[in-house]
């Protein structure tokens, strides 16, 4: 079966979410004996790769620009499926899903994985938010298959859409930790083991970095750094501020961080801020709760249903109250927690998925 996957920047080391997803599930697709094309966005594209770890990659031109680049390049990777032969289109996100009805009418299935309501993002004004509700009723109204990664979505669909059958819960996943050390790039940052807080995260503004870095300064903890991974897709007003609020308070900025550089950020971290207003299923936390950080987020619904202890939340928004929790873990002496993330497997997650494809 010849499955054709777009709604993604890309693969692989791509920032964002649905990247992370996308890399570490369709390898795993792949594996299982399905011919796997991922089709990227040119301008995202660092690589000559044609193929990664049994993926064939199709990389098509696109418009950088915030407002059309998903729905033109989506448009454009539908046509391509149909000429690629393909059986199943599998596209991410519901602004990509607005293609859905017109994938139908080439004659092709659509799997749609709903990553979450985009249209409560605060970079969007009316009319993306009005075209990206547009784009989750036509994939929950045309869709074949609809995948959600979490509880609060697949409620958001049946109550919104009406849609129960043909929905899977399918969590995002992550895989075993890989716990090192690198002196020199911590020398680098000019930071030590055990001695920063860390936040991981694009630099927009439902991801609330500006209130972890007014609640660190509040708190100033002695011999304890603030240090953010992450950057902007597109330079704005809302990052640039980010990016002077944070060297105007010393906190340590590493940019888009992958590999090594990541493993020892996460290995050696005091503990894990994700103050967000608005989540899907974040892999970030996933990830720093796979190496076993003590992490601190904000009580929206996506973070409530991963189910951590009462002290790991706080209200969104409150930065008096995330300071005092920041000043209570960075007093007190490095710890460690045990989470159960059994169903955070990809593997496990690969063969849902490939039931899915097989069903249709």
């Amino acid at each position: 079966m010849k499955i054709v996957v777009t709604g993604t920047r890309g693969i692989p080391a791509i920032m964002g979410g649905v990247e992370t997803h996308c890399e570490q599930l369709f390898p795993r697709i792949a594996a299982q004996g399905f011919d796997v094309t991922v089709i990227r966005r040119s301008s995202y594209v660092t690589d000559s790769l044609t193929e990664w770890q049994g993926v064939r990659l199709v990389d098509i031109p696109t418009p950088r620009k915030k407002a059309f680049e998903a729905i033109v390049h989506t448009v454009r990777a539908v046509f391509a499926a149909r000429r690629m032969g393909a059986g199943v289109v599998h596209i991410h996100a519901i602004g990509p899903a607005l293609v859905t009805p017109l994938a139908r009418m080439l004659g092709m299935k659509v799997v749609f994985t709903h990553h979450g309501p985009d249209y409560d993002r605060d970079k969007w004004g009316f009319a993306a938010k009005t075209m990206l509700r547009l784009g989750e009723a036509l994939g929950c109204r045309f869709a074949n298959h609809v995948i959600v990664i979490s509880d609060v979505i697949r409620n958001i669909i049946a109550s919104r859409h009406g849609r129960t059958r043909g929905v899977s819960l399918v969590y995002n996943g992550v895989p075993q930790p890989e716990i090192c050390s690198f002196p020199e790039y911590f020398a680098q940052l000019g930071i030590t083991e055990g001695n920063y807080v860390l936040g991981m995260s694009r630099f927009v503004p439902e991801k609330n970095l500006h209130h972890l870095i007014e609640a660190f300064s509040r708190v100033r903890p002695q011999g304890v750094k603030l240090v953010i991974a992450g950057d902007s897709d597109f330079a704005d007003e809302y990052s640039d501020g980010l990016k002077r609020l944070a060297r105007e308070n010393g906190v340590v900025l590493t940019g888009f961080v992958r590999g090594r550089h990541l493993h020892s950020l996460l290995s050696n971290a005091r503990c894990f801020v994700l103050p967000s207003s608005h989540e899907g299923l974040p892999i970030a936390l996933l990830e720093a709760m796979s190496y076993r950080l003590p992490v601190i987020v904000s009580d929206i619904p996506a973070n409530l249903e991963v189910g951590l202890e009462p002290q790991c939340y706080f209200h969104v928004g409150d930065v008096a109250a995330l300071a005092s929790r920041l000043s209570s873990i960075c007093a007190a002496p490095c710890t460690r927690i045990g989470y159960d993330m059994a169903k955070y497997d990809w593997d496990h997650i690969a063969t849902q998925v490939a039931g899915i494809y097989r069903s249709l």
